[in-house]
């Protein structure tokens, strides 16, 4: 029998429904740049289930074989800081994520929405929140390790919650607060140009010539110094530059971020020196950590604070060996389109596109000469760092310069005052 299904109902009239349509096209043609018959795993917050069915459809247009959605839902998880059992904290799904890259070693393509609540586990137990996150860190390295290894083609990009739009618009009305940061998404995502794909191209075309200048210069290291900081970056052993649209292992050219502004490198995991202030507040699982400042000795973080949210910082660094030490480096400038909106987005997916960054944990593979052919121990030995995690926290301002040091000990600048020089 034929069964008639009435059309889902549609997101508040704050949000542009001809720019959400936009915005999936251009998740799944730039940003994963979909291949016919490839597989698709998705997931998502369950309030982004408009953007979730667009993609859907974006992506069976394309020729998706199979589209396969993993929703998650605030009250469900703050269900679990209510009434779960103490020992609940120590457990993952590893069962999902060893799923899941078992899909990536079948060549599924992953893409991930977000736009949670950033301030949704302010309020429970830090050492709960912490153990959770390292339990789920721990559980998710056999998928996180074809992510960062740039097995397959991936990319991420946002939905306008209204628990984050409230927090980036506090003084609007939640409709209108809603309005305002899809429009800021939308923009930062380059959509509003009359042909968004090709807008795209060009702004991959010019992160491709700055990564190309940077990988000329081959530096041995980068300088910050700004008010807090005056940190020596090195740079691994045989290093690349990257940034925009990469080809992943299965060959297919993605943007992993949309947006993006970034050109990034993998640091020497034991060749970082001296101390740093973050510029940003860093939105952590549910959780902000604001005024970031550590010390680094050959290569690990060995004082750090925070004035808030210091003790989740102080439980992310012990979550195994590598997370004290950084697995990226990326600059950006501070003119980006991000940065000038003047708004701290509480979410890392914009506010690293909006200042000069490095990230603790995990590095990328991809971000070595011949990457693609190196084992893990050959990276390790060129300087790449291990770990559970990869957490990028903001370290660039107008306030902030950058050389780069030559293997001469020469100096280079590279920014000044945040801009490129």
């Amino acid at each position: 029998m034929n069964t008639h299904l009435s059309a889902p109902p549609e997101p508040a009239a704050a949000v542009d429904l001809a720019m959400l349509d936009r915005l999936a096209e251009v998740a799944v043609r730039v940003g994963l740049n979909l291949q016919p018959g490839q597989d698709l795993l998705l997931t998502a917050p369950a309030g982004a289930l408009p953007l979730v069915r667009r993609v859907a459809e974006a992506a069976y247009r394309a020729g998706a074989g199979l589209v396969t959605p993993f929703l998650h839902d605030d009250r469900i998880t703050l269900a679990r800081y209510a009434h779960a059992p103490d020992e609940s904290f120590d457990r993952a799904p590893g069962w999902l994520y060893e799923g899941m890259a078992k899909a990536f070693d079948a060549n599924t393509a992953r893409m991930a929405i977000v736009g949670d609540d950033p301030m949704l586990l302010s309020g429970q137990d830090p050492d709960r929140v912490a153990r959770a996150s390292k339990a789920n860190s721990q559980a998710y390295t056999p998928a996180l390790s074809r992510i960062a290894g740039f097995d397959i083609n991936w990319s991420i990009l946002a939905w306008p919650h209204p628990a984050w739009a409230r927090q980036v618009f506090p003084d609007l009305p939640e409709a209108e607060a809603i309005a305002a940061l899809a429009e800021a998404i939308f923009t930062a995502s380059r959509l509003t140009a009359d042909d968004p794909v090709a807008e795209w191209a060009a702004h991959n075309a010019r992160l491709a010539e700055r990564s190309g200048w940077l990988n000329g210069q081959r530096f041995a290291a980068l300088h910050f110094k700004g008010p807090g900081t005056d940190l020596t970056v090195g740079l691994a052993d045989g290093h690349e530059w990257m940034g925009g649209a990469s080809q992943a292992k299965n060959g297919v050219v993605c943007n992993p971020n949309i947006p993006t502004e970034e050109v990034f490198t993998t640091p020497h995991a034991a060749r970082v020196e001296g101390v740093v202030a973050a510029t940003k507040p860093l939105s952590y699982q549910g959780s902000l950590i604001e005024d970031i400042a550590v010390r680094f000795d050959a290569g690990r973080i060995v004082e750090a604070r925070a004035s808030r949210g210091e003790d989740v910082l102080r439980r992310v660094l012990a979550s195994d060996e590598g997370a004290s030490r950084l697995g990226e480096v990326a600059l950006v400038p501070h003119g980006s389109p991000i940065s000038q909106t003047g708004l701290l987005f509480y979410n890392t997916l914009f506010d690293e596109n909006a200042a000069s960054h490095i990230a603790l944990g995990q590095c990328y593979s991809k971000c070595f000469l011949g990457g693609a052919d190196l084992t893990p121990d050959e990276i390790a030995a060129r300087g790449g760092n291990r770990s559970v995690i990869h957490i990028d926290w903001m370290i660039g301002s107008d306030k902030v310069d950058v050389d780069g040091i030559t293997e001469a000990g020469a100096r280079v600048p590279v920014m000044r005052a945040g801009d490129w020089a």
